[in-house]
């Protein structure tokens, strides 16, 4: 099925484009008839406040599995480059170990601070309650380097949603050439960032037909009870 805003071709079951969040249009056998239509419409109208659903276990086994899963990548990226240059040294008249040795571990140990910090990053997201207070879109360029060592100018635009904290703190979230989270929300709207997520709730959810999942952060149908791709409940 082909998206009519980015052109990507996606398969025919999926509600959502994969390239660009787009809500794709639906095959006759897949829409609903007027009384289900009926019925999600009363439903919508009953989605309003902060889902109770977020303590559900799902959530916390997601976070420890994502935990987990970023160690064992990080550790079999490291061991490759370990034995990779292990066995460089061992073979290249160009470097000899324990110097190869030494860089493979070096390469390795890095791997594993990046899974590191991103675990402590996200065991880092607090939760806070706010408000939508502005949205903007910029027009923006950077210089970029080819593989020739050329450089070339980069337009794109900047989607940012501002929001504000109970507490009164400013805090922006941007988006490149991509509007879905921009549409998403509204000025005025109550959101709540959720512990160790890092997605935000709308308050107020009576009038959308997308949800984001706030584990994974995938766009998903209002009227799906759970994220098809991680399968934590949706917040509504």
């Amino acid at each position: 099925m082909i998206c009519s805003k980015c052109g990507a071709d996606s398969v025919k079951s999926v509600k959502f484009c994969t390239n660009c969040g787009n809500p794709l249009p639906q095959t006759a056998e897949n829409q609903p008839d007027h009384e289900t239509h009926t019925e999600q419409a009363e439903g919508n109208q009953n989605r309003i406040g902060f889902s109770e659903r977020i303590n559900d276990p799902a959530f916390a086994s997601y976070l420890r599995q994502t935990t987990a899963w970023s160690f064992i990548f990080a550790g079999i990226l490291a061991v490759v480059v370990i034995v990779g240059f292990f066995i460089y040294g061992e073979t290249s008249s160009e470097m000899d170990n324990p110097q190869a040795l030494y860089i493979g571990l070096g390469i390795g140990g890095m791997f594993l601070t990046i899974a590191l910090l991103s675990t402590i990053s996200r065991a880092r997201v607090k939760q806070w309650d706010g408000v939508v207070i502005d949205k903007k879109i910029e027009r923006k360029t950077r210089r970029n380097k080819d593989s020739d060592g050329q450089y070339h100018v980069e337009r794109y635009k900047l989607y940012t949603v501002v929001f504000k904290t109970n507490q009164g703190k400013i805090l922006e979230k941007g988006v490149e050439d991509d509007d879905t989270v921009f549409n998403y929300f509204e000025i005025g709207d109550q959101v709540r960032q959720h512990k160790g997520l890092g997605t935000l709730e709308k308050y107020d959810k009576s009038r959308d037909s997308i949800i984001f999942c706030n584990a994974c952060s995938t766009l998903n149908d209002i009227n799906d009870d759970k994220c098809y791709r991680c399968s934590c409940p949706l917040l509504k």
